[in-house]
């Protein structure tokens, strides 16, 4: 995945360090953050325009590129207009320069009729940008939401970056892990990155302690980034927050690799031996079209895979979750006979080893 660590959003640029632009720069390498997101474009309309006609944002990209900082832009989306949306949409990434894109869907589409219009900006802005990182923004959890075209959404997007707020409460955690559980058991799954809650709301607000739990909680799942709303209320309103995510050290990996990331390289290894190591000796291991038990018929089914079916395959980790005895995991592969798209797996653990195995792919030859 492209994003790492911690993140955040920026609604209106002069309302961030006073509009200083090398200051939001600054502040944003001194917290370690390793992604900004800006607000380029609200509908139809350019956003954090100046009042004098001057376009803040590509300035601020370049500053933020020159700190390490990966710069995105997002945009408020309605749904009347969707080629409009999305054409304004293709020519402020031109503009900004940013690296990637962020799709922020709200009330709008819980209405009917929105489904259509989904696929028709979603065309249209991956007909202009086809190999762009773009993420969808939207409620954290689906059942809540039934109405809104998931699906039409995370078809074309790369990940999914769902606003878990957990206002008027103080259970980030819990509501992070529910966030992760629901959009497991959707289709498509993309890699999670979560937008925590980092501002104040009437009589409430978010707290140093909510904000080392919901970090704590994403590091736990395996989720290899996560940000927070919003720049400007957190460090106008709240700044003890701001201080939490700054001293907050993201770790750079565990000195032992994950069974996910062990199973991958063990792929890329082309090693069955070491493939099958990973697997408990009766494990169940299961696809749309054969289900298999045990050591043997597994180790079997691996060396036709890589010789046969994947021949000289490279495979990537696109993303992956969960902890304890549960993982979910996206992955693509490119071999000699096609490239594998969207591989979607969930892996039970006993004891350490793989109990459970479904995996799900495509191949286009």
């Amino acid at each position: 995945m492209s994003l790492k660590g911690k993140g955040f959003f920026i609604w209106k640029i002069r309302e961030c360090e006073n509009g200083d632009l090398q200051a939001i720069a600054n502040t944003a390498a001194r917290a370690g953050l390793g992604h900004v997101l800006i607000k380029i474009a609200d509908g139809t309309y350019s956003y954090n325009i100046d009042p004098s006609g001057v376009d803040l944002v590509p300035a601020l990209v370049q500053k933020l590129s020159a700190q390490g900082i990966e710069a995105w832009g997002w945009q408020y989306i309605y749904g009347a207009d969707p080629i409009g949306e999305a054409n304004k949409a293709i020519q402020r990434i031109n503009q900004t320069r940013v690296k990637g894109f962020v799709v922020d869907v709200e009330k709008e589409f819980k209405e009917p009729g929105k489904r259509l219009a989904a696929v028709k900006y979603m065309d249209r802005l991956r007909a202009a940008f086809p190999d762009l990182p773009v993420a969808l923004s939207s409620y954290r959890f689906p059942s809540y939401h039934p109405l809104v075209p998931w699906k039409e959404f995370l078809d074309q997007c790369n990940y999914n970056m769902p606003q878990v707020y957990w206002v008027l409460a103080h259970n980030p955690s819990d509501q992070l892990a529910r966030c992760v559980q629901e959009f497991q058991s959707i289709t498509p799954y993309r890699p999670i990155i979560p937008t925590g809650s980092a501002y104040k709301s009437g009589q409430w607000q978010a707290t140093p302690e909510d904000i080392h739990s919901f970090l704590k909680a994403a590091e736990k799942l395996n989720l290899t980034a996560a940000n927070f709303w919003e720049w400007s209320n957190c460090r106008n309103f709240i700044p003890g927050t701001w201080q939490e995510i700054a001293k907050y050290p993201w770790a750079s990996g565990s000195a032992k690799k994950d069974i996910v990331v062990q199973y991958i390289d063990a792929l890329n290894a082309r090693d069955v031996n070491r493939l099958v190591s990973l697997y408990n000796p009766s494990a169940v291991h299961i696809n749309a079209s054969r289900t298999i038990q045990g050591a043997g018929p597994i180790q079997t089914w691996y060396e036709t895979y890589i010789n046969q079916l994947m021949p000289n395959g490279k495979f990537t980790l696109t993303g992956y979750s969960g902890s304890g005895n549960s993982r979910h995991l996206t992955w693509t592969a490119v071999s000699d006979r096609g490239v594998v798209r969207n591989g979607n797996d969930t892996i039970g653990l006993h004891d350490g080893k793989i109990a459970y195995h479904y995996t799900f792919f495509t191949l286009d030859n």
